[in-house]
C-alpha cells in the first residue's frame, strides 16, 4: 500500500479499525487466479503471535478449498467519504483545489488456516453474533434458534482464520491540508449527515 508519512495510521487507529471490522474482503492468490470473498471478521488480538482475523465462508464457496499461493490478504475498511473542493477555505483564496477521497483502511497479510470443524465454526458464530448484537435493546442469541437448525446451518459453512503476519494501514483524512480547509471539510461532511467520517477527521486532526 502507498502510505505517505502524514497518512500513516498509528497502532491505536489500527487496533480500533480491527476491533470494528464489520465485513472485509478476503483475497487469495490461487492456481486459478485471484479469488475474493466479502465476509464478516472478528479480530482476536490474543490469538497466535500477532493476532488473527476469524470468519467463515459458505461450504459451497471454492475459495476455502483452493491452495493459497503465498500470503492471504484481508482488506479492512473504516470511514470513507468524497471530499468536495467547494468545502476548502483555500478555494476562495487561489482556486487550486481538486476533489479527493478520505478514508481509513488496513491491509492485513498472513497465513490462511481453514477450520472445517463444526465446534470451531459454531463457537465463532456465537462470538460474531454476541459482538454485533451487543448494545441492542433485545439482543438475539444463537440459542434463540432451534439447536437442530443451528447445527444444520453450521454444517453449511467453513471457518477461516487469517494468522496475522503484518499490517499496512492508512488514515487519509486531510492531514495535509490547512486547519481552515480541514474545518471546512468537517463542516461539509456534517452538513450532509456523514458524522462518522467527520468524527474520524476530528480525531486525526486534533479538532
Amino acid at each position: 500500500m502507498y502510505i505517505p508519512t502524514h497518512f500513516a495510521a498509528d497502532d491505536a487507529t489500527v487496533a480500533e479499525l480491527l476491533r470494528r471490522p464489520g465485513a472485509a474482503d478476503l483475497i487469495t492468490a490461487t492456481p486459478d487466479g485471484l479469488v475474493a470473498t466479502m465476509l464478516p471478521f472478528l479480530y482476536d488480538p490474543a490469538a497466535r503471535e500477532h493476532g488473527a482475523l476469524l470468519g467463515h465462508v459458505a461450504r459451497t464457496n471454492d475459495q476455502w478449498k483452493l491452495p493459497v499461493l503465498g500470503e492471504a490478504l484481508v482488506i479492512v475498511r473504516g470511514p470513507d467519504a468524497y471530499v468536495s473542493p467547494s468545502w476548502y477555505a483555500s478555494k476562495a483564496e487561489h482556486g487550486r483545489v481538486v476533489p479527493t477521497w478520505n478514508y481509513v483502511t488496513a491491509h492485513v497479510y498472513g497465513d490462511l488456516v481453514v477450520h472445517d470443524d463444526a465446534e470451531w465454526v459454531t463457537g465463532l458464530v456465537r462470538r460474531l453474533t454476541d459482538h454485533h448484537e451487543a448494545g441492542r435493546p433485545h439482543p438475539w442469541s444463537v440459542d434463540d434458534a432451534p439447536a437442530a437448525y443451528v447445527a444444520g446451518q453450521a454444517r453449511a459453512i467453513v471457518g477461516v482464520e487469517l494468522v496475522i503476519r503484518r499490517i499496512e494501514a492508512k488514515a487519509k483524512l486531510s492531514q495535509n491540508r490547512s486547519a481552515a480547509d480541514v474545518a471546512g471539510v468537517v463542516e461539509g461532511l456534517e452538513s450532509q449527515g456523514d458524522t462518522v467520517a467527520a468524527a474520524a477527521m476530528r480525531t486525526h486532526n486534533g479538532l
